[in-house]
């Protein structure tokens, strides 16, 4: 028996949901929470045997949270995958390995990924921050408006196989007008931060979830963010070593976190009814 159910997010993921379906075929109850894609996504998805639910987009956080609440899954353990990323025989292996073993004590695992520019993987200066992606869906919530964080009610636990992560697969136009919209997300939860909340609140906790929130908010009062990630990824976490691939997406950190200083800069002159 696969004592496993595959969730997947989707809006227009026509060009990725095959493959990304493909990758959990051995499965027998992959549900899909389609946001009213006008593609083919849906159709595509049920052609493959997946169980399509479809709800309107509103943040990251909530939409995932009503998904936990109202979707059944068909098994107690949920593995989480977006469209544009791929389950490999190694992490299918571990996650079957803890579903079947009945002593097991942790309620979530954090997986890493592997992940792939300009055709090839990015291993140094992409991040690497492994994410809870197998878990039991009453134990979990999820905080923030955008690259949420998940909070698991019990004892949590790693998996060393990874997954695979093709972010650029619908082209460059779409990752940016997919990250100004992050951007946005962004600078809302960093204005809120910076307002509500102290810069080392959890910092040394021993909770993986809590201590990124912790260093996220350290980070917003940093100067020169843009060129500080810029550095961190290229020099510090050695990404000269991907070649190209590394230095382009290096700087595309880079941009995306100016991205964000500017919407919260436009957010805080709107607030004052300044122009931009």
């Amino acid at each position: 028996m696969n004592p496993v159910s595959i969730f997947i997010l989707t809006l227009n993921e026509a060009k990725n949901i095959e493959e990304c379906l493909k990758s959990v075929e051995a499965f027998d109850d992959i549900v899909v929470l389609d946001s009213y894609s006008t593609d083919d996504t849906v159709q595509l998805a049920e052609t493959k045997g997946a169980r399509v639910v479809q709800r309107k987009f509103d943040n990251w956080a909530s939409h995932q949270n009503w998904a936990m609440a109202n979707i059944e899954f068909k098994h107690k353990w949920v593995f989480y995958l977006d469209a544009d990323e791929r389950m490999t025989p190694e992490l299918q292996n571990d996650i079957l390995a803890i579903a079947n073993d009945p002593n097991g004590r942790c309620r979530g695992y954090f997986c890493g990924r592997t992940n792939y520019f300009m055709g090839r993987p990015i291993s140094h200066c992409y991040p690497a921050v492994p994410i809870m992606r197998f878990f039991q869906p009453k134990y979990i919530r999820y905080e923030r408006l955008v690259n949420p964080i998940a909070i698991v009610d019990g004892e949590t636990g790693n998996i060393e196989s990874r997954f695979l992560h093709y972010n650029f697969s619908k082209g460059l136009t779409e990752w940016f007008d997919k990250h100004n919209k992050y951007a946005l997300a962004e600078a809302k939860e960093g204005l809120k931060a910076l307002r509500e909340q102290d810069p080392d609140v959890s910092l040394f906790s021993k909770d993986r979830a809590l201590k990124r929130v912790a260093l996220k908010n350290l980070a917003l009062r940093l100067p020169g963010r843009p060129f500080a990630k810029f550095m961190y990824l290229y020099i510090l976490k050695m990404g000269f070593l991907d070649g190209r691939a590394g230095f382009t997406y290096c700087i595309l950190q880079s941009i995306y976190e100016y991205l964000i200083d500017l919407k919260m800069w436009e957010l805080k002159r709107t607030e004052k009814g300044l122009p931009v």
